[in-house]
């Protein structure tokens, strides 16, 4: 299961920019075409963030779907797989969208005093 190496390294990229601070709240963009699965980061998410500034934090996952452009008539064609045939039937495609794995925001606590 590759994604507790990735969730790891979520986790301590959020600590890194938290500076100290307690995270309460992070959004992950992650695509469908990346082989990364959502609910395995879930799992996973509660376990690398024990003991961390992270600790309690909610993990909100957005998937984005998979989108090619064909090189031949540059039509935009949606994808549940890395490969496809345009509507021209070229299966030269280039992905555009879905392989992606970003950390989109972070929702740090701030203490009045």
């Amino acid at each position: 299961m590759h994604e507790l190496g990735i969730t790891q390294n979520i986790v301590a990229i959020v600590a890194e920019h938290a500076k100290g601070k307690k995270v309460q709240r992070v959004l992950l963009e992650i695509g469908q075409l990346s082989a990364i699965l959502p609910d395995a980061v879930r799992f996973c998410f509660d376990i690398c963030t024990q003991n961390t500034v992270l600790a309690g934090a909610t993990l909100e996952i957005k998937e984005i779907p998979g989108l090619g452009r064909c090189c031949q008539c540059s039509a935009e064609i949606p994808l549940d797989q890395p490969f496809g045939i345009c509507k021209c039937g070229s299966t030269r495609l280039d992905l555009i969208a879905g392989e992606e794995l970003k950390i989109k925001e972070i929702e740090i606590e701030e203490l009045c005093v």
